[in-house]
């Protein structure tokens, strides 16, 4: 993913003009680089040492916890968000004008959904951060578990004990039985 963000950044400062759009598919797509200081839609330009803080902190955490990872998919998850966060970190610590206030570059333009510019380390973020969501929401585990798998289990005497229980209720309900004796009721005589 990193790989990925950087070469297509790479293209993008190599190939693209800067501030003039490049319709890809009309008004659907449009390439349009920018090198932007700020945040989301170039917030807080004047504070991006910030970001980089914040990027290094989630992209420290990421790591921290993938060491724990047994699920798959929390891998592949977490691997997405990671490499959109490095990125875009890489960016604030290795681009103009300098370490660690560099602005990232930006080239994907969806003017009919969205007025912002992002790039490919956004869509891994946006991305990751969706399906986080999703699998708290569904309660995987970092383990691989789910939240239901996680309710209290019986031992075999207590599922033994039940077992039993529900099998003299059984009995009591059924007609023609004594349910105190457990002895059938013998039908009147003539």
């Amino acid at each position: 993913m990193l790989a990925a963000d950087q070469f297509v950044k790479y293209l993008t400062i190599e190939h693209l003009p800067l501030h003039e759009v490049v319709p890809v598919l009309g008004e659907f797509l449009q390439l349009y680089f920018v090198r932007n200081p700020g945040a989301a839609f170039s917030l807080g330009s004047e504070v991006t040492w910030i970001f980089t803080i914040a990027m290094a902190v989630v992209a420290g955490v990421i790591i921290w916890k993938a060491f724990g990872l047994q699920s798959r998919l929390w891998a592949v998850v977490l691997g997405c968000l990671l490499g959109g966060v490095l990125g875009n970190l890489t960016d604030r610590l290795f681009r103009e004008p300098g370490f660690p206030v560099g602005h990232v570059v930006d080239m994907i333009s969806m003017p009919w959904m969205m007025p912002a510019i992002f790039n490919v380390a956004d869509i891994f973020i946006v991305t990751g951060m969706i399906s986080v969501a999703l699998l708290v929401v569904f309660g995987l585990r970092f383990d691989g578990t789910r939240e239901r798998d996680h309710e209290p289990v019986e031992s075999d005497e207590e599922a033994e004990a039940a077992a039993v229980a529900a099998e003299r209720h059984d009995r009591a309900d059924a007609p023609g039985d004594d349910a105190t004796t457990g002895a059938g009721t013998a039908p009147e005589g003539r």
